[in-house]
């Protein structure tokens, strides 16, 4: 193969998706936006609906006529941007739910599709979608005769249970909406993992049914296989990459692997991660560039010349590489290329 190679366990999905369900005695939802959190919309959700999640969580209108042509007429697929200027014949077609975030919204919708689902979120605190608890009490009522299929908010630090903003949250979202005939969402995977008290009516995971923390207990979904383009001797005090930064110590040999930051492969990681052959791991040496990951194999049978090396596995998931590059696994998991052949197991 010319280009890296990206598994997809959907089984491993299917399986994370059935044990988040486990811990609550709530509907549990699923969010697929970003194109199924980079794993591929269609069949993530197909997956999943397979699975019996019944409820989609997208960014954007596109994202969700995408999910309704895999999963078929019967889910609710919910926008999380809401009823954006434009949106109206992709939420009308598609029998989308867009989750309605200011005034204006609400305007566009009740005027655009009076009889089209739509539900409500608020901010509780988060700054970034939603009523504001004022608009939402100057609309309250007038909203609640329409019948919104959902009301919702957005936990801001629910990776961290201690938080103070997460009971903070809480108690905003109960200030308003309780006493309501209204079903209620508050909880993604880290607010499902903090209990029962956050469920409410549906919980709605993400980055937990696709391998990533908070979820700790979730299988691995992602392998991803790079190969090998070339082998090379290395004679001591040579340099390897860019900017010198990997000066051989020893007789060395150095894999070239085609993959790099174009695809989604972020210069930062280049200290610190492993490559795998099997269950043996080898350095990288030097700087990733675009196309390029240089790996010191020295320490591997003489006679071993692998045609591929894993980055991704169980041994050393999105998180681990998150953490080396200083950043998160949803950010990893996006990013990464279309460049990849995927296929799909389970």
């Amino acid at each position: 193969m010319s280009t890296g190679h990206l598994t997809i366990d959907l089984s491993a999905i299917a399986d994370n998706w059935r044990a988040l369900d486990a811990k609550t005695n709530v509907e549990t939802a699923a969010v697929v936006k970003a194109n199924g959190y980079g794993m591929g919309a269609g069949r993530v959700a197909r997956t999943l609906a397979d699975a019996g999640a019944r409820r989609f969580f997208v960014a954007v209108a596109e994202e969700g006529a995408a999910v309704r042509e895999a999963v078929g007429p019967g889910p609710m697929i919910a926008v999380l941007s809401g009823h954006m200027d434009g949106d109206t014949d992709l939420i009308r077609d598609n029998s989308l739910t867009p989750m309605l975030n200011s005034v204006d919204q609400v305007l566009r919708h009740v005027e655009s599709l009076p009889r089209q689902s739509f539900g409500i979120q608020l901010d509780t605190g988060m700054n970034r979608l939603g009523l504001e608890p004022e608009e939402w009490a100057a609309l309250r009522d007038v909203a609640l005769k329409q019948k919104p299929a959902l009301l919702m908010s957005h936990l801001a630090c629910a990776d961290e249970p201690d938080h103070f903003m997460n009971q903070r949250q809480l108690t905003a979202f109960r200030e308003m909406t309780d006493g309501l005939d209204v079903p209620r969402s508050l909880a993604a995977t880290g607010g499902l993992l903090l209990g029962a008290d956050y469920h409410f009516d549906v919980t709605r995971p993400g980055i937990g049914l696709y391998g990533g923390r908070p979820y700790e207990d979730a299988k691995t979904v992602v392998r991803l296989d790079l190969p090998v383009a070339q082998i090379r001797d290395v004679a001591p005090g040579e340099s390897v990459g860019y900017g010198n930064t990997w000066t051989a110590q020893r007789p060395s040999r150095i894999a070239t692997l085609a993959a790099g930051y174009a695809d989604g492969l972020f210069r930062a990681l280049s200290p610190g991660i492993k490559l795998f052959d099997g269950a043996d791991a080898y350095p990288i040496a030097g700087r990733i560039s675009m196309d390029l990951i240089t790996v010191d194999i020295t320490e591997m049978d003489p006679d071993r010349k692998p045609e591929i090396m894993t980055l991704m596995n169980n041994l050393q998931g999105v998180d681990a590489l998150a953490d080396v590059a200083g950043t998160i696994g949803y950010e990893l998991l996006t990013q990464l290329s279309q460049r990849y052949k995927r296929s799909y197991i389970g």
